[in-house]
Protein backbone atom coordinates (compact mmCIF):
# COMPACT_ATOMS: atom_id res chain seq x y z
CA UNK A 1 0.00 0.00 0.00
CA UNK A 2 1.11 3.57 -0.90
CA UNK A 3 -0.32 6.88 -0.35
CA UNK A 4 -0.50 10.18 -2.63
CA UNK A 5 -0.74 13.22 -1.30
CA UNK A 6 -2.06 15.91 -3.72
CA UNK A 7 -0.17 19.27 -2.67
CA UNK A 8 0.32 20.89 -5.83
CA UNK A 9 -1.78 24.45 -5.36
CA UNK A 10 -0.60 27.55 -3.40
CA UNK A 11 -3.73 27.89 -1.04
CA UNK A 12 -4.30 31.85 -1.88
CA UNK A 13 -7.11 31.56 0.37
CA UNK A 14 -4.84 30.65 3.60
CA UNK A 15 -2.54 33.54 2.75
CA UNK A 16 -0.54 35.10 4.72
CA UNK A 17 0.61 32.02 5.77
CA UNK A 18 1.13 30.70 2.33
CA UNK A 19 3.31 34.05 1.58
CA UNK A 20 6.80 31.83 0.98
CA UNK A 21 5.47 28.53 1.87
CA UNK A 22 3.11 25.79 0.04
CA UNK A 23 -0.11 25.02 2.07
CA UNK A 24 0.61 22.03 3.40
CA UNK A 25 3.67 23.85 5.60
CA UNK A 26 1.06 25.74 7.90
CA UNK A 27 2.16 24.50 10.94
CA UNK A 28 -0.87 23.29 13.66
CA UNK A 29 0.03 23.10 17.13
CA UNK A 30 3.64 22.72 15.97
CA UNK A 31 3.90 20.73 13.48
CA UNK A 32 3.09 20.85 9.47
CA UNK A 33 0.24 19.76 8.09
CA UNK A 34 1.97 17.48 6.36
CA UNK A 35 3.69 15.64 9.13
CA UNK A 36 0.31 14.89 10.27
CA UNK A 37 -0.55 13.29 7.81
CA UNK A 38 2.50 11.64 7.68
CA UNK A 39 2.42 10.44 10.99
CA UNK A 40 -1.17 9.03 10.42
CA UNK A 41 0.14 6.98 7.13
CA UNK A 42 3.37 5.44 9.15
CA UNK A 43 1.00 5.05 12.14
CA UNK A 44 -0.53 2.43 9.75
CA UNK A 45 2.60 0.86 8.46
CA UNK A 46 2.71 3.08 5.14
CA UNK A 47 5.92 4.61 4.32
CA UNK A 48 5.95 4.84 0.39
CA UNK A 49 4.45 8.03 -0.13
CA UNK A 50 4.41 10.24 -3.26
CA UNK A 51 3.94 14.11 -2.89
CA UNK A 52 2.10 16.34 -5.66
CA UNK A 53 3.81 19.38 -5.95
CA UNK A 54 3.72 21.96 -7.81
CA UNK A 55 3.77 25.68 -6.14
CA UNK A 56 7.60 25.49 -4.30
CA UNK A 57 7.54 21.94 -4.75
CA UNK A 58 11.50 22.85 -4.42
CA UNK A 59 10.92 23.38 -0.38
CA UNK A 60 9.28 20.45 -0.04
CA UNK A 61 11.89 18.10 -1.79
CA UNK A 62 14.54 20.26 0.32
CA UNK A 63 12.86 19.07 3.71
CA UNK A 64 11.46 15.60 2.73
CA UNK A 65 13.72 13.52 0.65
CA UNK A 66 12.40 10.78 0.90
CA UNK A 67 9.32 11.12 -0.42
CA UNK A 68 8.50 10.23 -4.16
CA UNK A 69 7.73 13.47 -5.90
CA UNK A 70 5.41 13.71 -9.39
CA UNK A 71 5.91 17.83 -10.01
CA UNK A 72 2.32 19.33 -11.38
CA UNK A 73 4.18 21.88 -13.56
CA UNK A 74 0.87 23.04 -14.90
CA UNK A 75 -0.24 23.76 -11.27
CA UNK A 76 -1.98 27.22 -11.80
CA UNK A 77 -4.11 26.36 -15.21
CA UNK A 78 -5.16 23.06 -13.48
CA UNK A 79 -6.58 21.43 -10.56
CA UNK A 80 -6.97 18.48 -8.32
CA UNK A 81 -8.22 16.04 -10.62
CA UNK A 82 -5.43 16.63 -13.13
CA UNK A 83 -2.54 17.09 -10.27
CA UNK A 84 -4.21 13.56 -8.89
CA UNK A 85 -2.79 11.78 -12.03
CA UNK A 86 0.46 13.23 -12.51
CA UNK A 87 0.87 10.14 -10.14
CA UNK A 88 -0.73 7.37 -12.59
CA UNK A 89 2.30 5.51 -13.31
CA UNK A 90 2.00 4.13 -9.08
CA UNK A 91 -1.64 3.54 -9.66
CA UNK A 92 -0.62 -0.03 -10.64
CA UNK A 93 -1.16 -1.22 -7.09
CA UNK A 94 -3.64 -0.15 -3.86
CA UNK A 95 -2.88 3.38 -2.95
CA UNK A 96 -4.79 5.79 -0.51
CA UNK A 97 -4.82 9.68 -1.74
CA UNK A 98 -5.65 12.89 0.33
CA UNK A 99 -5.46 16.09 0.11
CA UNK A 100 -2.36 18.14 1.62
CA UNK A 101 -4.51 20.61 3.52
CA UNK A 102 -6.33 18.37 5.91
CA UNK A 103 -5.69 16.95 9.12
CA UNK A 104 -6.92 13.41 9.51
CA UNK A 105 -6.61 10.55 12.39
CA UNK A 106 -4.68 7.15 11.96
CA UNK A 107 -7.80 5.86 13.11
CA UNK A 108 -9.21 7.49 9.60
CA UNK A 109 -6.71 5.18 7.48
CA UNK A 110 -7.00 2.59 9.66
CA UNK A 111 -10.52 1.88 8.57
CA UNK A 112 -9.78 2.93 5.23
CA UNK A 113 -7.46 -0.18 4.83
CA UNK A 114 -9.71 -2.47 6.46
CA UNK A 115 -12.49 -1.90 3.39
CA UNK A 116 -11.95 -4.89 1.11
CA UNK A 117 -13.85 -2.56 -1.75
CA UNK A 118 -12.83 -1.02 -4.93
CA UNK A 119 -13.13 2.44 -3.76
CA UNK A 120 -13.63 3.38 -0.46
CA UNK A 121 -13.84 7.32 0.30
CA UNK A 122 -13.72 8.31 3.95
CA UNK A 123 -16.66 10.33 5.18
CA UNK A 124 -17.23 12.70 8.13
CA UNK A 125 -20.58 12.38 9.40
CA UNK A 126 -19.72 14.58 12.20
CA UNK A 127 -19.23 17.34 9.82
CA UNK A 128 -21.84 19.66 10.56
CA UNK A 129 -20.13 20.36 14.52
CA UNK A 130 -17.19 22.03 12.65
CA UNK A 131 -19.19 24.07 10.25
CA UNK A 132 -20.59 25.59 13.18
CA UNK A 133 -17.42 27.90 13.63
CA UNK A 134 -16.41 28.25 9.88
CA UNK A 135 -17.95 31.76 9.15
CA UNK A 136 -15.49 31.85 5.88
CA UNK A 137 -16.24 28.71 4.47
CA UNK A 138 -20.03 27.83 4.23
CA UNK A 139 -21.32 24.36 4.42
CA UNK A 140 -22.52 25.31 0.69
CA UNK A 141 -18.52 24.80 0.09
CA UNK A 142 -17.89 21.22 1.89
CA UNK A 143 -18.22 18.51 -0.74
CA UNK A 144 -21.01 16.29 0.63
CA UNK A 145 -22.10 12.77 0.22
CA UNK A 146 -25.32 10.70 0.47
CA UNK A 147 -25.46 6.87 0.54
CA UNK A 148 -27.70 3.82 0.43
CA UNK A 149 -26.90 0.67 0.98
CA UNK A 150 -23.03 1.16 2.25
CA UNK A 151 -22.78 2.74 -1.26
CA UNK A 152 -22.02 6.90 -2.20
CA UNK A 153 -24.57 7.55 -4.73
CA UNK A 154 -23.94 11.34 -5.25
CA UNK A 155 -20.79 13.64 -3.99
CA UNK A 156 -21.35 17.28 -4.53
CA UNK A 157 -20.83 20.25 -3.41
CA UNK A 158 -24.51 21.15 -3.95
CA UNK A 159 -26.56 19.01 -1.58
CA UNK A 160 -28.37 20.17 0.96
CA UNK A 161 -26.16 19.67 4.11
CA UNK A 162 -29.80 18.54 5.42
CA UNK A 163 -30.11 15.71 2.94
CA UNK A 164 -26.33 14.75 3.36
CA UNK A 165 -24.72 12.03 4.98
CA UNK A 166 -21.50 13.69 5.89
CA UNK A 167 -18.67 15.19 4.22
CA UNK A 168 -15.84 13.84 2.24
CA UNK A 169 -12.43 13.71 3.58
CA UNK A 170 -10.54 13.56 0.97
CA UNK A 171 -9.09 10.56 1.51
CA UNK A 172 -9.78 7.68 -0.32
CA UNK A 173 -8.64 4.35 -1.26
CA UNK A 174 -8.49 2.29 -4.47
CA UNK A 175 -7.81 -1.04 -4.59
CA UNK A 176 -5.82 -2.20 -7.79
CA UNK A 177 -9.04 -2.56 -9.58
CA UNK A 178 -10.44 0.48 -8.18
CA UNK A 179 -7.30 2.47 -9.68
CA UNK A 180 -7.85 0.94 -13.36
CA UNK A 181 -11.15 1.97 -12.96
CA UNK A 182 -10.10 5.96 -12.00
CA UNK A 183 -7.42 5.77 -14.74
CA UNK A 184 -9.65 4.32 -17.55
CA UNK A 185 -12.47 7.12 -16.50
CA UNK A 186 -10.27 9.74 -16.43
CA UNK A 187 -8.43 8.46 -20.46
CA UNK A 188 -11.68 8.67 -21.57
CA UNK A 189 -13.14 11.87 -20.09
CA UNK A 190 -9.80 14.09 -21.14
CA UNK A 191 -9.96 12.21 -24.49
CA UNK A 192 -13.35 13.80 -25.46
CA UNK A 193 -13.36 16.87 -22.62
CA UNK A 194 -10.14 18.16 -22.80
CA UNK A 195 -10.43 21.74 -23.03
CA UNK A 196 -14.21 21.58 -22.79
CA UNK A 197 -16.70 22.11 -19.41
CA UNK A 198 -16.40 19.13 -17.43
CA UNK A 199 -20.02 19.32 -15.42
CA UNK A 200 -19.32 22.09 -12.75
CA UNK A 201 -15.86 22.65 -14.15
CA UNK A 202 -15.30 25.66 -16.86
CA UNK A 203 -12.69 23.00 -18.45
CA UNK A 204 -12.10 19.30 -17.84
CA UNK A 205 -8.41 20.28 -16.63
CA UNK A 206 -9.96 22.38 -13.68
CA UNK A 207 -11.78 19.66 -12.45
CA UNK A 208 -12.16 18.50 -9.37
CA UNK A 209 -11.55 14.84 -8.09
CA UNK A 210 -15.24 14.58 -6.92
CA UNK A 211 -16.32 15.62 -10.29
CA UNK A 212 -14.54 12.36 -11.95
CA UNK A 213 -15.96 10.79 -9.00
CA UNK A 214 -19.88 12.02 -9.23
CA UNK A 215 -18.90 10.66 -12.84
CA UNK A 216 -17.96 7.17 -12.23
CA UNK A 217 -21.13 6.84 -9.84
CA UNK A 218 -23.25 7.49 -12.54
CA UNK A 219 -21.51 5.13 -15.00
CA UNK A 220 -22.10 2.42 -12.83
CA UNK A 221 -19.02 2.12 -10.86
CA UNK A 222 -19.53 1.19 -7.33
CA UNK A 223 -18.03 3.37 -4.52
CA UNK A 224 -18.31 2.60 -1.23
CA UNK A 225 -17.55 5.18 2.08
CA UNK A 226 -16.19 4.13 5.67
CA UNK A 227 -17.27 6.93 8.31
CA UNK A 228 -15.53 8.49 10.40
CA UNK A 229 -17.24 10.80 13.35
CA UNK A 230 -14.77 13.74 13.25
CA UNK A 231 -10.80 12.73 13.15
CA UNK A 232 -10.60 15.22 10.75
CA UNK A 233 -10.15 18.82 9.51
CA UNK A 234 -9.82 20.79 6.62
CA UNK A 235 -7.26 23.79 6.63
CA UNK A 236 -8.32 26.51 3.68
CA UNK A 237 -8.66 29.81 5.17
CA UNK A 238 -6.97 31.45 7.80
CA UNK A 239 -9.86 31.07 10.11
CA UNK A 240 -9.54 27.27 9.82
CA UNK A 241 -5.83 27.50 10.65
CA UNK A 242 -6.65 29.35 13.80
CA UNK A 243 -9.64 27.46 14.68
CA UNK A 244 -7.18 24.34 14.30
CA UNK A 245 -4.84 25.60 16.88
CA UNK A 246 -6.98 24.60 19.77
CA UNK A 247 -9.91 22.20 18.00
CA UNK A 248 -7.26 19.63 16.91
CA UNK A 249 -6.86 17.06 19.47
CA UNK A 250 -5.20 14.36 18.15
CA UNK A 251 -1.67 13.28 18.82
Amino acid sequence: MRAIIIGAGRGQRLMPTTANYPKCFAEIQGRRILDWSLQAFAANGIEEICFIGGYRIDIVREKYPNLIFRHNADWENNNILASLMHAEDLMDEPFICCYSDTLFSAAVITGLMESDKDITLSVDTGWTERYRYRTQHPPDDAEKVIVLSGQVTRVHRYIDPADAHGEYTGVAKFSASGAAALKEHYARCRESLSGKPFREAPVFEKAYLIHLLQDMIEKDVAIHHIDTPGEYMEIDTQEDFELAQTQWNHS
